[in-house]
């Protein structure tokens, strides 16, 4: 069974999210798209071309003009304008031209990396998202944002891009290992946390269909979550004011994120960044005591982590100034003011950031006191 989400963009429709169980309606999707008539290169990871690579490129391989896959190395160290060079080249040697097309496979690198090359490549080619980890199909393959790292600074080389299509095949999400798994549902949570209350007392209430992976359950889950993101960039698809609020937990995790030089994932390092932002909620008097430690400690059962050993408070500081999310000077902060209620804060200061890293600090100091 699958079901379809509309994502408009600027008042028009701009493309469809569809949510199955298996990749069996994917060729349909793409028909519609008329990619009878195109070049269709996969760009996927090395891993993620081991579990699902050839049984996309045969799915599609006699129906279309050509279908051809790029395979690069798997990690978020290969999220690089290297890698995308690489895709460029290959793109030229295969003769794709701008009306031909790129399959995004894998998770949020991919798809950042396929985005990225499709904004660029001949000034533009058209995209589809095919995520297959839990974080990908919750978050990064909705809302157009694509980008690389650059030097360990995350996305910091990007392009707005909307792909044509979002196809998600929730039963990809059994094959996923367990931390990678967990580490997705961090940004499952944050929707519910910045825009919908109903929504994050579903997710605990559903807690062991979750855990356990239930189809049907994930499969609502997604529903829900993509759709506060789609409510969300259609308002604002430029990030020009309240898409910002997407962005709960990501400023203090994306310094976390280097400082541990991506030894921890994405996923984690928000839940962290989530924990640090709802403590300054806390002391900037938004939330109540029991409502920041509600928070913090509703990670916990799926799996995420609410403190890390030995970060340097002042080196996540600095990095936090290096954000792409600095604005005029300042960091432009997501707060929460009350579970389910997000809120743009241009006031958090030096010490109330440093005061959220210690919160989430454990030193080997600690574990002997």
């Amino acid at each position: 069974m699958s079901e379809r989400m509309p994502v408009l963009y600027q008042k028009k429709p701009c493309y469809d999210i569809v949510f199955s169980q298996s990749f069996g309606e994917l060729w349909a999707e793409l028909s519609a798209l008329e990619c009878g008539d195109k070049r269709l290169c996969i760009v996927t990871d090395s891993k993620v071309d081991e579990l699902y690579g050839e049984e996309i490129l045969h799915l599609i391989g006699d129906k279309c003009q050509k279908a051809v896959k790029y395979v690069f190395p798997q990690g978020e160290e290969n999220k690089t304008l290297d890698t995308v060079k690489g895709l460029y080249r290959f793109l030229i040697e295969e003769g794709f031209d701008r009306k031909d097309m790129l399959l995004a496979l894998g998770g949020g690198v991919t798809g950042d990396i396929t985005g990225y090359a499709a904004a660029t490549y001949l000034r533009g080619i058209d995209y589809v998202q095919i995520p297959t980890t839990l974080l990908a199909q919750a978050d990064s393959s909705i809302g157009g944002k694509t980008g690389v790292d650059f030097d360990g600074f995350k996305n910091m080389v990007g392009a707005f891009k909307m792909p044509r299509l979002v196809y998600m095949n929730s039963g990809a999400l059994r094959t996923l290992d367990d931390r990678q798994y967990f580490a997705g549902f961090a940004e499952v949570m944050k929707h519910g946390l910045i825009r919908d209350a109903l929504f994050y007392e579903w997710l605990i209430e559903n807690m062991y269909e979750i855990c356990e992976r239930d189809l049907n359950v994930l499969q609502e889950m997604l529903v829900r979550s993509c759709n506060v993101k789609r409510l969300v960039v259609e308002k604002d698809p430029m990030e020009q004011g309240e898409r910002a609020l997407l962005n709960f937990g990501h400023t203090i995790g994306h310094a976390i994120e280097k400082t541990k030089n991506f030894k921890l994932y994405h996923g984690e390092c928000v839940a962290l960044g989530a924990v640090a932002a709802a403590y300054i909620s806390w002391k900037k008097e938004l939330l109540t005591m029991e409502e920041y430690y509600e928070v913090r400690d509703m990670f916990v059962p799926f799996y995420l982590p609410i403190s890390v050993d030995d970060l340097d408070p002042q080196e996540v500081l600095r990095l936090t100034k290096s954000d792409k999310k600095m604005e005029a000077g300042s960091v432009k902060f997501i707060l929460l003011k009350k579970i389910g209620k997000a809120v743009i804060d241009r006031t958090v200061t030096d010490e109330e950031i440093l005061a959220a890293i210690e919160e989430i600090n454990f030193s080997e100091e600690d574990a002997h006191a």
